[in-house]
């Protein structure tokens, strides 16, 4: 007895000291950073959706709540929580309960691969089979529509769940031949034509010493050490058009947005779910959203290896700070004024884009202005032509 004492204890220990250890709180803050990251990603992506549909169609988008309209989706959100969770009776309660689950866990572990930055990493970022983690994970999610399809007990669902699984498998097949060009393309530049399919290596090479102007001290100079003509989307452009195509249907965004297909099948297999479970595949296919466009970026555009807005930012930095060290001053004047020049070119980026877009809706919005002004013009002539007693 004593012994299975000591073995209890022995446990107890080791549990203790596992779930108090450095290595649980990481993988506790991974883990809630991703979901958070995914949710944050998803209210910022159906609110700029929104609006880009709602300037598509002429017509204003979100306005009410929130300055612009910025909180529509936070409010939302809290709707979805807080609305009741209604399910069918004549469901199959296990598997339609399961459904929700199924298709967003693959989704959130698929960003443990993804590089975020050269300075915060996590353990799955260094994953030497990135490529196939991510393919895998990406397949994981149809079993969560087949579930949602097959757990309501209804047609319409069934039918919207066999649309969206045969959508789904057909594009993931040219997605990955996609990606199979890029790793063709490691193997050449790659020491004794070894290739890699690990994510980061992948983007790497795309800032390797292997292309031309890296290490002069000219393209040094201006570039940084980034090299923006070793994007692999420069030697790979039409692979970058059809990811990107299977991402808009992996992903069922317009125009491969057949398995919902409102017109016919009311929400497709999303048509009994409501409240959370219904937020949660929401949530799921706007986190694949991100996800595609995440790697898209990494592996044809060189991830944080390329330059642009974050390169201009960091040159006026160095501009300020040596102007403010230059005349004298504290830090706390260059901080103040790094700030306020921040904020006028945010309101300045804003203002641009407001002004892009109600050029672009005058545009659009000319040939109907001009056949109603002539519409309207032609009673007034016959008015005018009856006055005078003349023909119209």
């Amino acid at each position: 007895m004593s012994s299975a004492f000591l073995l209890g204890d022995d446990v107890l220990t080791q549990l203790y000291n596992g779930i108090f250890s450095w290595q649980f709180l990481e993988f506790i803050v991974a883990f809630l950073s991703f979901f958070v990251f995914v949710l944050g990603s998803a209210v910022i992506l159906v609110l700029a959706e929104r609006k880009v549909v709602a300037w598509i169609q002429d017509r204003y988008g979100p306005l009410h709540v929130g300055p612009w309209g910025l909180l529509q989706t936070v409010a939302d959100m809290g709707k979805l929580l807080l609305k009741e969770d209604i399910q069918a009776s004549q469901t199959d309660k296990l598997v339609f309960l399961l459904a929700p689950s199924v298709f967003l866990a693959p989704i959130i572990a698929a960003f443990a691969v993804l590089p975020f930055s050269p300075y915060v990493g996590l353990p799955g970022t260094a994953l030497a089979t990135g490529i196939v983690y991510y393919v895998a994970m990406s397949s994981i999610d149809v079993v969560g529509v087949v579930m949602a399809g097959w757990g309501s007990n209804n047609k319409y669902s069934l039918i919207g769940g066999l649309r969206a699984v045969a959508q789904m498998i057909s594009y993931e097949l040219p997605l990955v031949l996609a990606l199979v060009g890029l790793v063709m393309v490691t193997s050449a530049l790659g020491n004794a034509g070894i290739g890699t399919i690990s994510i980061k290596d992948i983007m790497t090479y795309q800032a390797s010493n292997l292309w031309p102007g890296k290490g002069l001290p000219l393209f040094d100079f201006i570039f940084k050490g980034f090299t923006p003509w070793a994007w692999f989307f420069l030697v790979q452009p039409l692979m970058l058009v059809i990811y990107y195509t299977c991402g808009l249907a992996e992903t069922n965004r317009p125009p491969f947005d057949l398995p919902e297909a409102e017109s016919e099948l009311v929400a497709g297999y999303l048509t009994e779910y409501s409240g959370v479970r219904w937020a949660m595949f929401y949530l799921g296919e706007y986190g694949n959203m991100t996800i595609v466009s995440a790697i898209v970026t990494l592996l044809f555009l060189g991830g944080w290896s390329g330059p642009g807005v974050a390169l201009g930012n960091i040159v006026l930095t160095a501009l300020v700070f040596l102007i403010v060290n230059g005349l004298g001053l504290s830090n706390l004047v260059f901080l103040i004024v790094l700030g306020v020049m921040n904020w006028l070119m945010f309101f300045g980026f804003i203002r641009v884009v407001q002004g892009a877009t109600a050029a672009t809706t005058r545009k659009a919005q000319a040939p109907a202005m001009r056949a109603q002004q002539r519409v309207a013009i032609v009673p007034q002539l016959a008015e005018r032509a009856g006055a005078s007693g003349q023909k119209p």
